[in-house]
C-alpha cells in the first residue's frame, strides 16, 4: 500500500512538472524593457546562449533556458547574430527566432546624387556598422574591391541596405559596388543604337551629370538628350555641377564667373567632352536616361526656379529664357 502511494505521488509530481513546463514554454517572457536586444556570438553553447538571453534583460533562469534549448533538440541549430524581442515572446517563440536566424536588421540609405565622400561619411555614422575601412584611402578600398586604379566616384549604387549589427562597413561598400556594376551593365545593354557614348563608363559619367542637373524627375531623359545632342555637335557640355565638383572644398556655395573660367579636368566650360570620372552616384532612372535619352533637338536648358527646366533649340531662344527665368528674377 505504501509503495502504491509513493508511485502515485511520483506520477503526480512528474505530471505537475510537465504541466508547469508546458505553462512556462507558452507564457510570455518577462523583460526589463518593452524590447530587448540579444547578441549571440558565433560558436555559443546552449548555456552561453541562455546567459546571453538573461544578460540582455530577460528575467529567466539561464539553467532552465539552457535545459529547454537542449531538451528541444534545437540547441545546435541556434544561429549567431543580433535579435530583438518584445514582451509578446514566449520561450518557444524565442527559440524559433534563434533557430530561424530572424535577426533584427539595421539599415543605411545612400541617396542619389551623393558623392563617394558623402557616402563614406554616412557609413561612418551608421549605427552598428563596424568601421573596418575608416583608415583606408579611397584607392585602397577600390583595390580591395578588385578594381585597382578605378576612381570610386559614381561606382556605388544609391539604395537602402540592411545589415545586422556588427557587420563591417566594407560589406555595404561591396554590396553597393556590385549593385552599381549590375545596374550599369543592364542599362548599357539597353542603350540606343545611335548613342555617341563609347562605353558603359561614359554612360555612368553622363548619368551622374543628369542626376545632378535634374530638378524634376520627368525631365531626366530630356536633360540627357541635351547633353547627347551637344556631344554629337562637338559642343562643350557647359554644366555647372561638373565645375562645382572640380572646385572641391574651394566651392563656397556661390558659383562665380571666375570659377567657370578656371580650368580643371572637370570644367566642362573650358574643356570639351565628358569629364574624366562621374561626379556623383546616379540612380537607375538617370542611368537609363543616359543610354536612352528623350527625343528633342534642344541644345540648351535653364531652370525656371520651380524645379523644372525650360528647353531651347537655339542660343537666341535660350538667352530669352535666361532673361525670363534667371536674370529678371
Amino acid at each position: 500500500m505504501k509503495l502504491h502511494r509513493i508511485g502515485l505521488l511520483l506520477l503526480l509530481a512528474v505530471l505537475g512538472a510537465a504541466a508547469g513546463a508546458a505553462w512556462w514554454l507558452h507564457t510570455p517572457l518577462r523583460l526589463n524593457a518593452d524590447e530587448v536586444q540579444i547578441v549571440i556570438p558565433s560558436g555559443s553553447s546552449a548555456r552561453e546562449v541562455a546567459r546571453a538571453v538573461a544578460a540582455a534583460g530577460v528575467d529567466s533562469s539561464p539553467l532552465f533556458m539552457s535545459q529547454w534549448f537542449r531538451w528541444s533538440g534545437q540547441a545546435r541549430k541556434i544561429r549567431p547574430g543580433t535579435y530583438q524581442i518584445d514582451r509578446s515572446f514566449t520561450p518557444v517563440m524565442l527559440l524559433e527566432a534563434l533557430v530561424l536566424g530572424e535577426q533584427s536588421l539595421a539599415t543605411v540609405t545612400l541617396i542619389e546624387g551623393w558623392t563617394f565622400h558623402r557616402f563614406r561619411a554616412e557609413l561612418a555614422l551608421a549605427e552598428g556598422l563596424t568601421p573596418s575601412t575608416a583608415m583606408m584611402r579611397d584607392e585602397e578600398i577600390m583595390e580591395r574591391l578588385g578594381a585597382p586604379g578605378v576612381a570610386p566616384e559614381g561606382r556605388f549604387f544609391p539604395d537602402t541596405y540592411s545589415y545586422s549589427p556588427g557587420t563591417k562597413d566594407f560589406a555595404i561598400l561591396e554590396q553597393a559596388y556590385r549593385a552599381m556594376r549590375s545596374r550599369l551593365e543592364s542599362a548599357w545593354a539597353e542603350r540606343a543604337s545611335d548613342t555617341p557614348l563609347r562605353n558603359a563608363d561614359e554612360a555612368l559619367i553622363l548619368a551622374s551629370i543628369v542626376e545632378k542637373e535634374t530638378g524634376a524627375a520627368a525631365e531626366r531623359s530630356l536633360i540627357a538628350a541635351v547633353f547627347v545632342n551637344r556631344l554629337r555637335a562637338g559642343m562643350p557640355l557647359q554644366t555647372d555641377p561638373t565645375v562645382i565638383y572640380g572646385l572641391g572644398n574651394r566651392f563656397d556655395g556661390n558659383l562665380r564667373k571666375r570659377d567657370l573660367l578656371s580650368d580643371t579636368p572637370f570644367n566642362t566650360y573650358t574643356r570639351g567632352g565628358l569629364p574624366p570620372t562621374p561626379i556623383a552616384m546616379p540612380g537607375n532612372d538617370s542611368l537609363l536616361a543616359a543610354v536612352r535619352p528623350g527625343q528633342t533637338k534642344a541644345l540648351y536648358f535653364v531652370s525656371r526656379g520651380d524645379g523644372s527646366s525650360h528647353f531651347s533649340e537655339t542660343l537666341a531662344a535660350h538667352n530669352r529664357a535666361v532673361d525670363k527665368y534667371q536674370r529678371r528674377r
